[in-house]
Order: structure tokens, then sequence, then C-alpha cells
């Protein structure tokens, strides 16, 4: 294809991004909603992880590892489930911190650090610059397959000088567009809507191209997945790669690239750019949880078939599999396909290097070069001039940082990076941003992480990164002797790279991992113990674990000792955010915090420390966290807290927390005795109601003879001539009544005896077998009326019961009289009196009967005064319903208990226990 048509694609379409955000920026400076404020382009943006690699690299891995290739993107889509746990957090608390990037992350949370973000920014340069080469290289290759002259074969051969050419002036012009739209403004906090929205193009061109070049192999080169599978099964050393062992893929080599792409996904500074920092709405990740996995799986279809495809058609091994996905539509006589598909490529390469871009340079200024420009002598000579100065040089140093940075990957690129497979690139660079990931977690759910254990861990994280991993990248291009990867560094065996400390059997990648997290975890974890965190550490240590806890954005007077004069912090701000923004960020501190010094210009010279504290949050957002507290500290005369006021503070809170928890002792005492009084209360209404329904019952117990003897009486008297027989009938009737209306009264007179304490017991010992016959004798006749069996078990030798005899007689004749009441009248009734000793101590006697037994919800119930008449539901039994509730208080006066257990249908068993020992009334 002509060269000048490619170029003028490649501008083209470089143009609309141009277009696309520079329409996307106006909008959002309108009065318009945001394009970017949607969950569907924030996902999109999110699919700027399927760089070069996913579209090149992959299919490349693929042709000679299988299925391997897809651990990469099986990490993200195990770890979208719980971005709501972690990634929404770090979004909250970017945003309340004003961070922006990786680097502020660590750094803010052990104690604001300078030295700590400056360490991070290294090795996220050292480790993510190869991966920008990468990106070269195949912007660069596939360049050159499209407008090189074929071979013998029908397929391209590529010019190194051409493709690095070509690579160069792509990446000038990807250097112009990220300058532009990507750092425009020294407040990096300020979101980048229309470099997120030509990413979120970017992710759609190339998905679009991706699925068409996999469409053309699958069905235009061969008759669809079966054809192709089919085919690949047929040959031995395409079979083997259907499983992952027998692409001699390890577990342990599976295991690190799950580990290595869920760490990725959070933590390359791209991702943490796109995901963290360009984050509009956190409700956002909901969607994105399940669509960013989606286009995920949907981008990887064709890999297999693409892979596959290559392998057969190009069988001499002599093409690049990195190269199928353009070559195959190419050698196929399909130009515009190609040109649709490198157009597609250009897309994944150009979004990583636009978005790693400016995460870098704003990390390379925040944390290399103003922390020694704000320590300069000048900054409190010079005042408000100096910070606008300041100003001035953060951005453009962040601009100098992109072209820096592409410069060195292009360097990578020309020096190392065109003789190494795309995807063993791209996994150096994940294992690099993984030496975050034992401080990221850390600071997110552990307070107890400090700077010194944080700092130690990343740097023997990295050193043993660097060894076991870049090092021998460098033998090939004969920068370094062959000798290091057989007899190790200066000779010595145990100090090879792919064997460190005499380890072997494990694969390059997951050898690297190990030693390096294992430093790592180790100095983070040991160091940390070690050293107590500063108090500032442990400040930032509670925001960071506790944010959802946190209240307000505004951060309060922590970490500052002292007030600084008002005017020089006005300067500062104004240096930074100019006047107007200054203006209203003062206003609105002042709108928070009422109660803290005016802000106004006859406000008094001095400023709150809560104002240092959100003056230090602003200026984060331009110059990063350890910066902005390093500025205040050198060029306002703020001065940190020390130890003895942090004592002092601590003292205070003691004696806080000490009157609160006297305070909250008070409260739940008189909570116990408002309980109390609630529940006597309720006592008392209770009892109340049982006096009321008391004496309604006895009022209606009485009235019933009552009733009875008068109407017979006066039957009597008004009819003289009545016949014997029938005036017989109604004396004997009379004098039951009357006899049952003494009974009633006598027993009412002694429930309210035992109730008032009044009752007293005439106590003897009492022979047990002597007393039940007695009981037995007095109900004989009703046993017999009634032809119920009686059996009576009651052992000799048991001990003598101390005891009033005429009460107990009293229990057990109502006992047994209520068991001949429950009995069945059609002679298979049966009851049995037992007695046995229960233990050395107490004596238990038990009635049981056959008859039509006691629901348990009334067990408790049928000791109650009158209890049949409060449940009308079921039918009243004969009886005046206190015989039972005297049966209680008689056998609680001689200190024993009684019990029923029974079943409906099954008959009762009542028991009481009495004690052998005389009882104390």
């Amino acid at each position: 294809m002509p060269i000048w048509l490619v170029i003028g694609f490649s501008f083209g379409y470089l143009a609309l991004l141009f277009g696309v955000a520079y329409a996307a920026e106006r909008r959002a400076g309108s009065a318009r909603r945001s394009l970017v404020s949607n969950p569907y382009v924030y996902a999109l943006s999110m699919a700027v992880y399927c760089t070069a690699w996913t579209y090149y690299g992959s299919v490349g891995r693929a042709a000679y590892f299988g299925l391997e290739f897809v651990g990469i993107y099986l990490g993200p889509t195990l770890m979208a489930p719980m971005a709501w746990l972690v990634l929404r957090k770090i979004i909250r608390i970017c945003r309340q911190q004003r961070l922006t990037s990786i680097a502020d992350f660590i750094s803010a949370r052990y104690g604001k650090s300078a030295w700590l973000g400056a360490l991070v920014t290294v090795v996220c340069v050292l480790g993510v610059v190869p991966y920008i080469s990468l990106q070269i290289k195949a912007i660069a290759a596939s360049f050159d397959i499209l407008t090189q002259p074929a071979n013998s074969l029908g397929l391209p051969v590529g010019d190194a000088a051409a493709a690095a050419g070509s690579a160069f002036y792509t990446t000038v012009a990807l250097a112009f567009f990220t300058i532009i739209f990507g750092v425009r403004s020294v407040e990096a906090t300020e979101r980048h809507e229309g470099m997120v929205l030509a990413v979120a193009l970017e992710s759609l061109v190339k998905l679009v191209a991706f699925l068409a070049a996999g469409l053309f192999v699958t069905y235009g080169l061969f008759d669809g997945f079966a054809d192709i599978f089919a085919r690949a099964a047929a040959l031995p050393e395409l079979s083997r790669l259907f499983t992952l062992h027998g692409a001699g893929t390890s577990g342990a080599q599976w295991f690190t690239l799950l580990v290595l792409s869920m760490a990725a996904i959070l933590l390359l500074p791209r991702q943490f750019q796109v995901a963290v920092v360009e984050n509009v709405n956190e409700d956002h990740l909901r969607k994105a949880m399940w669509l960013f996995p989606l286009y995920l799986i949907i981008i990887n279809l064709f890999v297999l078939p693409l892979a596959f495809g290559g392998r057969l058609l190009e069988g001499t091994g002599r093409l690049d599999a990195d190269t199928f996905v353009l070559a195959l539509p190419l050698q196929a006589g399909h130009p515009w396909l190609a040109l649709l598909i490198y157009l597609g490529g250009l897309s994944a390469a150009s979004s990583m290097i636009i978005v790693e871009t400016i995460a870098l340079s704003v990390m390379m200024s925040n944390h290399l070069l103003m922390p020694l420009l704000v320590r300069m002598p000048a900054a409190r000579a010079e005042g408000a001039r100096w910070f606008a100065y300041l100003s001035r040089v953060a951005l453009h140093s962040r601009r100098l940082a992109v072209v820096l940075v592409l410069l060195l990957a292009y360097g990578y690129y020309a020096a190392v990076g065109h003789l190494l497979p795309l995807v063993n690139i791209g996994l150096v660079s994940f294992a690099a941003v993984a030496q975050f990931v034992p401080v990221v977690l850390g600071g997110l759910y552990w307070k107890g992480g400090t700077r010194q254990g944080a700092t130690a861990g990343i740097l023997a994280g990295f050193i043993l990164w660097f060894f076991t991993l870049v090092l021998p990248t460098m033998v090939g291009p004969d920068l370094l002797p062959d000798a290091m990867l057989s007899q190790g560094l200066l000779g010595q065996s145990w100090l090879r790279p792919f064997a460190l400390f005499g380890l072997e059997g494990l694969d390059y990648l997951s050898h690297g991992l190990f030693w390096s997290w294992f430093f790592n975890v180790g100095l983070y974890v040991g160091v940390s113990l070690l050293r107590l965190p500063t108090a500032l550490e442990q400040h930032q240590a509670d925001v960071f674990v506790d944010v959802f806890r946190a209240g307000t954005v505004f951060e309060g007077p922590a970490g500052w000792q002292s007030a600084a004069p008002l005017p020089d912090v006005r300067a500062l701000l104004t240096g930074f955010l100019g006047k107007k923004r200054t203006n209203q960020a003062l206003r609105s501190f002042q709108e928070r915090f009422p109660d803290a010094h005016s802000t106004d210009d006859q406000s008094p010279p001095q400023a709150d420390p809560r104002l240092l504290a959100y003056a230090e949050k602003l200026l984060a957002g331009s110059i990063g966290p350890a910066s902005a507290r390093l500025l205040l500290r050198t060029s306002v005369a703020a001065e940190d807290i020390s130890f003895d006021n942090v004592v002092g503070i601590l003292k205070e809170s003691q004696q806080l927390l000490e009157a609160n928890r006297q305070l909250q002792k008070q409260s739940r005492q008189l909570q116990r005795l408002t309980d109390q009084l609630q529940q006597a209360y309720d006592q008392l209404q209770a009892l109340d109601h049982q006096k009321d329904e008391f004496l309604y019952t006895v009022t209606h117990e009485l009235r019933t003879p009552l009733t009875s003897i008068r109407a017979l009486s006066e039957i009597l008297t008004d009819n003289p001539d009545i016949e014997e027989e029938e005036r017989s009938h109604f004396l004997h009737t009379i004098t039951k009544e009357a006899e049952r209306l003494s009974r009633l009264i006598t027993l009412v007179l002694d429930l309210e005896k035992y109730e008032s304490g009044q009752a007293t017991l005439e106590c003897a010992p009492l022979d047990v077998a002597e007393l039940v016959n007695d009981a037995i004798d007095a109900v004989g006749q009703l046993v017999r009326a009634k032809h119920i069996q009686l059996d009576v078990v009651v052992p000799p030798g048991l001990p003598h019961l101390p005891g009033d005899r005429d009460r107990l007689m009293q229990v057990l004749v109502n006992l047994l009289s209520n068991a001949v009441k429950s009995c069945r009248a059609d002679g298979l009734g049966r009851i049995a009196v037992v007695a046995e000793a229960s233990s050395a101590s107490l004596l238990r006697l038990s009635v049981r009967d056959n008859g039509k037994g006691i629901d348990p919800a009334y067990h408790t119930l049928i000791f109650d005064k009158f209890f049949q008449a409060k449940n009308q539901t079921t039918r009243k039994p004969e009886g005046s319903g206190l015989g039972l509730a005297i049966t209680k208080k008689i056998v609680a006066l001689h200190a024993g208990r009684i019990w029923v257990e029974s079943q409906p249908e099954q008959g009762a068993c009542f028991t009481l226990e009495l004690p052998t020992a005389p009882a104390t009334v």
C-alpha cells in the first residue's frame, strides 16, 4: 500500500481524535451536560488496558502458548467484582485528598513523604517505559508491514530504518496531542474530558477493527471456528496448545499471570488515571464492573482463531506471530481491511501512550522536580512572584516530562525492545507495578504501616525485580555477557537471575515475582512493626482506612501546630490557582467553618490551622501532597505539629474520652432504673387488672349459688301446697348450693391469707404412705362412681415429710379430684399416684391421669386464679377455679414446687417436690 496513503490515514485518524477531544473540551466549558459523565464512556476509557499487547501480542502469545494469554484478561475479570470494595475506596480517598497519581496515593498515605513519592515515581518510569516502547514497536511493525514490498511468500519484509523513522514521527505526533489535551493546566486534578472521550472512541475503533480481522480470518479464510480448530487439532504442534499443560504452562505461571493482571488493572499509572482521577461519579463503577469484563471477553473471542489461522497459513515460521492480525488480510489481497486493522492497532497503541505519559508526567513533576524547587530559599524571599513562577514551572515541566518519557521509550525500543516479543515486555512492566500491591492494600486496610516500612519494601522489591526480570533482557542485545545468566553475577551461582539463591524449577516470571514480593512484603511488615508511626502517619492512616466514616471533605487541623500569616497563604494559593479560584476556595472554607478566622482582607493576620490543612489539600492537586506540605512549611512558616503537642492533644482526648465514658455509664444506670420503673409499673397494671378480674369472677361465682337458693326459696314460699317429694328435692338442692357457697367463701378467704402472708403451718413429721392413702379414701367414692382404675406406688422406707397434714391433704385431694374429673367416664379411665425420693433431700409426688390433657401453652396459666374464666373459648371445667392456685400457694409455703407435664389427648401429670427437711415459712 502506498506510504503516502497510510500516512494520510494515520494523520487523518489523529485529526479525528483532535476533533473529538476539542468538542468534548468545548462542551465541558459550557453549561451543557458533560459527555464523559456517562458510565459507558467510563467503562470504555478503562479499556485502555487493552493496548497493542492485546491487539497484536495476544495473538502472538496464543500462537505458541495456547490458552496462556487468557490469564492476562481473567485477572481483571476476577478483580471486577471487588472494584466496589477496593477501587471505590481509592476513588473516595483521592477525591477527598485531591490525589492525582499512584505516587500521590502512596506518598500521602505514609506521612506525605517526598522521598517515598520520588521512589514510586522512579519505579513507575523505569517499569512502564518498556511498556510504552512496546506500543512504539507495534506502530513501527504494523506501518512497516503495510507499506513495504512483499517477499517471495507474498508477505511483507520490514526495514528497520523505515520502521524506526515511522515510529519516531508517530511518537512526535502523539506527544503533541498529549501536551495539548492532557497537560494544559497546572492543576492535575482537573479532568481531561477531551482525552477521556478520545480514549473511549479509540476503544471502540480497536474493538471493531479486531473483530473485523477475526471475522475475516475465521469465516473468510476458513469455514468458521470448527474448521480452524479441527485443522489445528490435526497438527501435533498445534493440538498441544488446546490445554495449558500441553502448551507448557505450569500452575505457578498461570497463578502469576492472574496475580500480575489483577495488580495491573489497579496500579498501572494509566489505569489509575482513567479509573480514579478521571472518575466523575462513583456510581459509574456499578456498570463498569460488568461492562469492562464484557469488553475483555468480546475483544478476545478471535484470538485463538487468528493465532491458529496464522500458524496454519504460514507454516514456515518466518513471519512474526505478533503480526498475524495485519499480515493475514494483507496476504489475502484485502489492503483496505488491512488499513482498518492498522488503524485499530494505532488506536490501541496511541491511547495507551497518551494516558500513560500524562500520568507519568504529573508524577515526575510533582515528586522529582517540585520537592527540589520548594526547598529553595527564594520560596520565602520572592513571595507571590515565586509562587507564580513555580506554577509555570510545574506546567512546563509536565510538558517536558511527556517528551522525555516518550524519548526514553523510543530509546528503549531502538536499543532493546525491537528484539523482544510484545508480551514479554508487557509482563515485565506488570511485575514492576506489582511492587506497589503490599503498600497500597496495607495502606487501605492496615493502620500499622509506616513510611520506613513502605520505603524498605518498595526499594527491595524494585531491586529484585530489576535483577531477575530486567537484566536478563539486556543479555540478548549484547549489553550484558551471557555468563551472567549461566554463572551468576560476579561468578556467584547463587546470584543467577533465573535461579536466585538457588531456587530453581519456576519460570522466569514466577521466580522474579516470588523473590521481589518475598522481600517486599517481609520488609514492609517487619520494619513497620519495629517503628512506631509519626503523628501525621497515624492521622493519614485513620483517614485512608476509615475514609467511608469521614463525614467531610475538609481536613481538620491535624498535622499543623500553629497558624501562619494569612496574606502569605492567600498569595501562595493565588500563585497556583489564580485570584478567582483562590477567592472561591476561601469563601467555601469560610462557609464550612464559620467559627474560623475570617478570610477577607480585613481579617486578622493569622490563618486558622484548619485553613492550612485546606490550603495543603488544594495545592496537592497541583504539585502533589508531599510538595504541597513542603511548600507550606518553607514559604509561610507553618510548623508541623510537635511530639509534645501530640501528647497534649492525646491527654486532652483521653480526658474527654474518660468524661464521655462516665456520662455513658450514668446514662446506662439511668436507663436501667427507667427500665425497672417501667417493669414495676407494668406489674402494677397487671395486678390491678388481675384484681378487677378476680372481683368480677368471685362475684360471678357467688351469684350462681345465691341465685339458685333464692329461686328455689321463692318457689317454696309461693307454693305452700307443693308435693313433699319435690319440696324435699328443692330443700336438698338449697342445702348443696349453700355448702357450695360456703366452700367458695372458704377458698377465697384461704387464698387471701396465702397471698397476704397470714397463713401459718402446723408442721409435723408425716408418713407419706398414710397421707396418700387418706387422700385416696377421701376421693374413693368419686373413683368408684366413674369406674376408674387407680394405681398407687409408694415404696417403703421413704423419709417422713415435715408439713401441715391438713394443707397437704388439701393439695392431694385437689389433684386427685381434678384427675377424676379429667378421666374418661367409659370405664377406661386410669389414675396413677407415685411417691419417690428424687434426691437425698427431696420427695416427689406425682398424680397422672389419661384424660384429655392440657395444651403446653397453658401449663403455667392453669395455676392462676379463675384461669378457666379467662378462656371462654374452651369448655369451662367443673369447680371454682381456685383449687390449683391454692395448691401452688400451699406447696410454696412448704418450700416446694409444683408443675405439670401434658399434651392434648395424652393425659396430664402433676408433680410436686417437697423438701424432707423442715421448711422455713
